[in-house]
């Protein structure tokens, strides 16, 4: 990627590694990388984990699909709401995406993570990993004061690796991604719960401060 571009959209230059883990801007060379992985499945097409069942797309509709989302995260980007969604690698590879949406970030100094792999690299430590290096990220890099997260109750996955991460119980709601009723939990993260993985290294923070706000 032109650095260029990452100077007029800092979320692109940030990049956060831990190990055989990396975390980095969502560029054109990865959202095709990604799709790729997309195409290939993350989950199993019985279960939908998703609120928002975007995997349901047909095969012919998918790159189209996943280029709209890609560029709607840079279209619709303000301070008064916005995503950070970062491309994961594991040893090099491309395996998915861990990111976090906020409202009103300014004011209220928190917000939902959310996440997927690609099915043949779940289950290896991989998203621990991956949300334990966001949570630090933005602990310690970005002042959240507290993050939440969701999972349905059928997604026992999920729910594990906020489980190991401290996450406490912040109650239910429910939503209908295939037209049916689903109970979610919710969850919330406060930094004092925390359990932290190994180290991170991080590039590209300082920018993005200053563009989302927290800097002059």
């Amino acid at each position: 990627m032109d650095p260029r571009v990452a100077e007029i959209f800092p979320p692109l230059g940030v990049r956060v590694t831990c190990g055989p883990l990396e975390l980095r801007g969502i560029g054109d060379t990865e959202m095709l990388a990604l799709l790729d992985v997309v195409q290939d499945g993350i989950h199993d097409p019985a279960r939908m984990p998703f609120f928002f069942p975007w995997t349901d797309a047909p095969a012919s509709e998918m790159p189209l699909s996943y280029l709209q989302w890609w560029t709607r995260g840079l279209a619709t980007w303000s301070r008064e709401a916005w995503s950070l969604d970062l491309c994961a690698l594991w040893e090099g590879e491309v395996v998915g995406v861990q990111g976090v949406a906020t409202q009103d970030f300014l004011t209220f100094r928190y917000g939902e993570t959310g996440s997927w792999l690609g099915r043949r690299f779940q289950g290896r430590g991989i998203g621990t990993a991956a949300r334990q290096a966001l949570c630090a990220l933005l602990f310690d890099h970005l002042d959240f004061e507290f993050i939440t997260s969701a999972a349905f109750t059928d997604n026992p996955a999920s729910l594990r690796v906020s489980e190991k991460l401290g996450y406490r119980d912040n109650g239910i709601s429910w939503s209908k991604p295939r037209g049916t009723r689903a109970v979610t939990r919710r969850l919330l993260l406060l930094p004092e719960d925390f359990v932290r993985g190994e180290p991170i290294t991080v590039e590209g923070i300082e920018p993005l401060r200053r563009f989302i706000g927290l800097d002059a």
